[in-house]
């Protein structure tokens, strides 16, 4: 069974081989402020870890731009709307072909714009498409809208999802979203993060790739933040480099209005 001390032992090997872990952290979901995104920006302080905030453009209120103002959090792009196009019986997707591409180009330059002006230069280059599902043939629109990145769930096969887009994953989610919507238990939760590192020292997955912790503040009962918290000390203890969506080349157009 796999438990804390694994998770120690193991960044203890990689500090001895001289290894650094990229990390970053992204929760999704945001639109407004709310107790629980006081917690989580109370935890990204506390922890020094900066969050990544998946904002959906629509939904998006003035009061959320004034709440991150000298916080620890880094505002990015959540889709548009979060509402699913796929047709009954698929997989949940808001960016996939099943409408023209038309619409979904106004949706994604409208999303930008909107956050653009609400966040002003505090909004990095990056698109999370909900549900972590995007079409490959909508790629190449957020590149040409003026994002710089994308990021969804698993490793990355390539660092780039086409040429000027690169894709920076997340990799763990503690949420058993399909049982309890509590926390996986510690010990599966543990195996995976195990995993996922060796798989990078080992060079069986791209450490040039962020490793990316994926919560959702809006879903978090205390087993969730009580992980999320230890996770987070437990990572930023070991030899790691925070990686940052301001970092990535480029930036998005000025805002329209």
């Amino acid at each position: 069974m796999t438990g804390w001390a694994d998770l120690e032992q193991e960044l203890a090997i990689w500090r001895q081989q001289g290894l650094t872990l990229p990390l970053w952290w992204r929760d999704d979901d945001a639109i407004a402020p709310t107790p629980a995104l006081d917690q989580l920006l109370q935890l990204s302080d506390e922890t020094g870890l900066p969050v990544h905030l998946a904002v959906i453009p629509e939904g998006a209120i003035e009061a959320l731009a004034e709440r991150l103002q000298g916080s620890n959090a880094i505002p990015v792009v959540h889709g548009f709307a979060h509402i699913n196009h796929a047709p009954e019986g698929r997989k949940k997707m808001e960016f996939g072909t099943d409408r023209p591409l038309e619409q979904i180009c106004e949706d994604i330059e409208t999303g930008l714009h909107r956050l653009q002006n609400l966040f002003g230069p505090a909004l990095a280059p990056l698109f999370v498409p909900p549900w972590n599902r995007i079409a490959p043939e909508v790629l190449p629109l957020l590149q040409q809208a003026g994002y710089r990145g994308l990021s969804t769930f698993t490793p990355r096969q390539h660092p780039e999802a086409v040429d000027g887009l690169a894709q920076i994953n997340t990799h763990i989610d503690p949420i058993d979203w399909h049982n309890s919507r509590s926390a996986h238990p510690a010990e599966m939760l543990l195996a995976q993060m195990l995993k996922l590192l060796q798989d990078r020292r080992y060079a069986r997955t791209d450490n040039t790739e962020p490793l990316g912790l994926l919560t959702h503040h809006l879903a978090h009962d205390s087993a969730i933040w009580n992980f999320t918290a230890r996770l987070i000390i437990t990572l930023m203890a070991g030899p790691v480099s925070v990686w940052s969506a301001h970092s990535l080349k480029g930036s998005p157009h000025e805002p329209t209005g």
